[in-house]
């Protein structure tokens, strides 16, 4: 039998999920001006240098199958290429075109003014949360799919 909800965290709940809601609109405004849909502005944002099909789809917590349809529409917009990987040609490899990783350091960029919105704080109450908040996350978290395997 689980102990009942404390107040304090029930309203913690909420506000995190209220400041990530917050969060969430600035990036998808932001991707907006930038003429991509939320999905894939939150790919290209998730791409540094190559990555594999299936390592994109860890990071956006979906099925392999749906990072096809969001690879496309990356592709066709000139962000992306697919590259076979040397050692196995069954395997895509997704590498930002120069336009790409434009757009994905304008993303990167804007959201974090929007990031510094949010945050309006003066500087040692900034401080303050990011350290309460990295007190929770456990060590062998892995910040876009959760536990390590």
């Amino acid at each position: 039998m689980h102990a009942e909800s404390s107040p304090t965290s029930s309203e913690l709940l909420e506000l995190v999920f209220q400041v990530a809601g917050r969060l969430r609109e600035g990036f998808t405004r932001t991707a907006a001006e930038l003429g991509l849909p939320p999905t894939q502005a939150q790919a290209l944002a998730s791409l540094d240098g190559s990555a594999r099909m299936r390592d994109l789809a860890e990071v956006l917590a979906c099925d392999a199958s749906n990072v096809t349809g969001i690879v496309d529409g990356l592709e066709q917009r000139g962000l992306v290429t697919r590259q076979p990987d040397p050692a196995d040609r069954r395997v895509k490899h997704l590498v930002l075109t120069e336009e790409g990783e434009r757009r994905r350091a304008a993303l990167l960029a804007q959201s974090a003014r929007s990031a510094d919105e949010v945050f309006d704080l003066p500087e040692r109450d900034r401080l303050a949360l990011r350290d309460l908040l990295k007190s929770l996350v456990p060590a062998d978290w892995h910040a876009d799919c959760g536990p390590r395997q």
